[in-house]
């Protein structure tokens, strides 16, 4: 009974031992995370303010170009309303483009396709209701954001498209994300009709 007592006693001591050095390793590891932590956010902080570079004209077309993008895509979907929303989007957009980065060049090109492609954005923008009427400007505008391009490259893989029904049967260009035809003049009529004419 004496022994069954000890080994009891003993058993209690050696719980009461393990269990305590199991709760301080635990408060090591939670103070080292924390640290670890405060550590890690001081040098993201740091290399933030440190890799801060000024915006470049390319960045600004490749703004435009995103807008675009999400216009096209509400035109795809007959959707006139959410392709009013992108064209307004797309306004503000060629307005954010500070044209003191451009060299005389390239800011005469920029003014001439950007003073014609606010007008199509703003009629995109302002006609909601109708649908015919935003893919008629779409059809301009897109012939813009091509030689938008054309000067400012592109961040990203896009493609040239071609509709032979689009512009009363003369045929229209469009810019797309996707190699997969989806056709912004024809939209659920027709929305694979067309074909990949360029790779930028």
């Amino acid at each position: 009974m004496k022994n069954i007592m000890l080994s009891a006693i003993v058993m209690a001591f050696v719980l009461v031992s393990c269990n305590q050095k199991s709760k301080e390793t635990e408060t090591i590891k939670t103070v080292t995370n924390e640290e670890a932590t405060k550590s890690t956010e001081t040098v993201a902080k740091t290399e933030i303010i440190d890799t801060v570079a000024p915006v470049t004209p390319s960045d600004y077309a490749n703004d435009i170009v995103i807008c675009y993008l999400n216009l096209k895509n509400q035109l795809a979907k007959d959707d006139s309303n959410g392709a009013a929303e992108k064209g307004k989007m797309l306004l503000a957009s060629f307005n954010r483009f500070d044209t003191k980065t451009l060299n005389e060049k390239q800011k005469k090109e920029y003014l001439d396709i950007a003073d014609d492609a606010k007008e199509h954005a703003e009629h995109i923008g302002a006609n909601g209701d109708k649908l015919e009427h935003q893919r008629e400007h779409f059809v301009l505008l897109s012939k813009d954001i091509n030689d938008l391009i054309k000067i400012f490259g592109s961040n990203r893989k896009l493609y040239q498209d071609y509709c032979p029904m689009a512009n009363e049967g003369k045929g229209a260009i469009w810019i797309s994300e996707v190699k997969e035809i989806k056709n912004p003049y024809q939209g659920s009529k027709m929305l694979t009709c067309g074909s990949v004419k360029k790779t930028y």
